[in-house]
C-alpha cells in the first residue's frame, strides 16, 4: 500500500488521525477508537518509505527530520483533504501522525460549538483563550470564530500557526496566514512583526513561552483582538499557567495586566458519544468585573466556583455542559462523570 492509498482510504472513512509506526499495522482513529487497515505489521523499512512518500507528496525537504528527529508541516491533496503532519524518529525508525483537516471550514452548529463561543467574534479588543487537552478541537473552534469575523466584518486578520490548518479565503476581511518556519522564523518574530502590519485581529496558534505571552498581552492591551490557545483545562488553571510562566518578581504586574486584557477563556473536551464518535463539551468564562478583581487580588482559585454557580453574564461551567449532553442522550452518565470537574455534584444533578 502506498502512502497515497493509505491517505485516500482512511480519509474517505472519516478518520480524524492516521498513524504510521513500525511494529504495528497502519492505523487510524475514528470516533475515538484505534482501527487497523490490515492485520499486517509494518516494518521499519516500510515506515521509512511511507514517511518519505509523505514528504514527496508535500514537496518538502526531509533534511529537518533527519537532523532533529522531529518535523511538523501541512499539505493538501487536491480533491481529497488537507493534512497536518507530525513526523518523528522512534526506536531508530521514521514514524508519522497525520491529522485530517477538511477543505471546508467547520460548521459550528454541526459540531455543537455554543453560540456564545462563536459570538466572541464580536469583541473588538483584548485576549481570548481557547484551552483544552491536545486533540480537543481548539484549532477548529478558533477557525469558526475567525470565519465569522471574516464573513461579517471589515478587518485585517493575521494568523500565526505551526503549521497552517484551515485555509481562509478573503471575504469581508483581509486574511494573512503565516506558517512558522516556512513564512517566518518563530512565533515571537512573527508576533512582533504583526504589530507593524495594521492588524485588527491576531490569531496566535499557541502561547508557548513568557516572551510570546508578554507580546500577546501587549498587543491585546494596545487595542487588538488576540486569540490563542493553551493546553490547560479550566479558567483558573489557565490564568495560573500564564502568571506562573513569568519570574516571581513580575507576577504581580502580569496579574494586573492580565486582569485588564483578558476577555474570555473557553475550555473544551472531546467525549466519546453514546452512539459512537465523539462530541464536544465546553466551558465559558467571561471576564466580568468580579473575575477581573479575583485575578488582581490573587483569588484565582475562586473563579471556578463563580463559573459553576453563575447562570448570568454568559458563563457556563463544564459540568453544566456535560449535564446537558447527558440529559439529551448524547453521552453516557459514566462518561459525563469521568470528564466532570465535580463528579459528586454532577451525579446528584443527573
Amino acid at each position: 500500500m502506498t502512502v497515497l492509498d493509505f491517505l485516500t482510504e482512511t480519509t474517505k472513512k472519516g478518520a480524524s488521525d492516521l498513524f504510521i509506526v513500525a511494529g504495528r499495522p497502519l492505523s487510524y482513529k475514528l470516533g475515538g477508537k484505534l482501527l487497523e487497515i490490515s492485520g499486517e505489521r509494518v516494518m521499519p523499512d516500510e515506515t521509512d518509505a511511507l514517511v518519505r512518500g509523505i514528504y514527496e507528496l508535500a514537496g518538502r525537504d526531509i533534511s529537518r527530520l533527519r537532523q532533529t528527529g522531529d518535523d511538523d508541516f501541512s499539505f493538501a491533496i487536491q480533491g481529497l483533504s488537507r493534512y497536518r503532519v507530525s513526523t518523528y524518529t522512534q526506536r531508530g525508525s521514521l514514524a508519522a501522525v497525520i491529522r485530517v483537516i477538511t477543505f471546508a471550514l467547520p460548521d459550528p452548529e454541526a459540531l455543537g460549538i455554543p453560540g456564545q463561543v462563536v459570538n466572541l467574534s464580536e469583541l473588538k479588543k483584548g485576549l481570548v483563550l481557547v484551552t483544552g487537552p491536545a486533540g480537543s478541537g481548539k484549532s477548529t473552534t478558533l477557525a469558526c470564530i475567525i470565519d465569522k469575523i471574516n464573513r461579517t466584518k471589515e478587518k485585517h486578520i493575521i494568523t500565526l500557526e505551526d503549521p497552517l490548518e484551515y485555509l481562509h479565503r478573503h471575504q469581508k476581511s483581509i486574511i494573512s496566514q503565516r506558517e512558522i518556519s516556512s513564512d517566518t522564523a518563530s512565533y515571537t518574530v512573527a508576533l512582533r512583526a504583526a504589530l507593524r502590519q495594521s492588524p485588527d485581529v491576531i490569531l496566535l496558534g499557541e502561547m508557548r513561552d513568557y516572551e510570546t505571552i508578554s507580546i500577546a498581552m501587549t498587543a491585546a492591551e494596545t487595542g487588538h483582538l488576540v486569540l490563542s490557545t493553551l493546553h490547560t483545562l479550566g479558567a483558573a488553571n489557565t490564568i495560573d499557567r500564564i502568571i506562573d510562566v513569568f519570574p516571581s518578581g513580575q507576577q504581580r504586574q502580569i496579574a494586573v495586566q492580565l486582569a485588564s486584557v483578558l476577555q474570555a477563556v473557553v475550555s473544551q473536551q472531546l467525549i466519546p458519544a453514546a452512539d459512537g464518535g465523539v462530541t464536544a463539551a465546553f466551558e465559558l468564562m467571561t471576564a466580568t468585573t468580579a473575575v477581573r478583581n479575583m485575578i488582581r487580588e490573587n483569588k484565582i482559585h475562586q473563579i471556578d466556583g463563580l463559573i459553576y454557580s453563575s447562570s448570568t453574564d454568559g458563563m457556563f461551567s463544564m459540568d453544566a455542559s456535560l449535564l446537558k449532553l447527558c440529559k439529551a442522550g448524547k453521552i453516557t452518565r459514566d462518561e459525563a462523570l469521568a470528564h466532570s470537574t465535580n463528579p459528586d455534584m454532577l451525579a446528584r444533578k443527573i
